[in-house]
């Protein structure tokens, strides 16, 4: 005897999401109940981009947890992606051109995809070995900076990475 087994996922409230006058983010409720000031956070904005969004209001509780952006409506999710982007500011290492000294803290001069900075390293831990021959650094500021691959960096890059891998 077959059996035929449904199982039913409650589906999300809607919702909206839109930049008000003053470019704040606003999530409008489907009963009208509206959070201005939102901000969306990507729960692993490297290893996992699309999935697992939580939007939190002003005072920093959450609100809505997204668990795809593929299930979003379409305008709800331009917006989102837009926001994503303009928040999660991450630039591409793509040369380090000098370290001051191997000691925390230690300033750092890079390449990057956005043009070449400096930013100050507080310790070593601050620099992380990713899946797939990925890296990142973390600055004293919290700007996070992205090595898609150490293996394609210039060898004294790669040196002075391997140091805090």
């Amino acid at each position: 005897m077959q059996r035929d087994y449904v199982v039913n996922f409650p589906v999300p409230e809607s919702f909206r999401l839109y930049h008000d006058a003053l470019g704040r983010l606003v999530l409008t409720e489907a009963d009208g109940g509206e959070h201005v000031d939102v901000e969306p956070a990507r729960a692993f904005p490297i290893s996992d981009p699309a999935n697992r969004i939580s939007i939190r209001d002003a005072q920093g509780h959450e609100i809505r947890w997204i668990e795809s952006l593929a299930g979003l409506p379409p305008d709800v999710r331009a917006v989102l992606e837009t926001d994503l982007r303009r928040r999660e500011f991450m630039p591409v290492v793509r040369r380090i051109l000098h370290m001051a000294a191997f000691t925390e803290p230690s300033q750092w001069d890079v390449e990057t995809d956005r043009g070449r900075t400096q930013f100050l390293l507080g310790n070593e831990d601050d620099v992380h070995r990713l899946e797939g021959h990925r890296a990142v650094i973390i600055d004293t500021h919290g700007i996070r900076y992205l090595i898609p691959d150490t293996r394609a960096l210039d060898g004294h890059s790669r040196r002075i990475l391997e140091r805090y891998l």
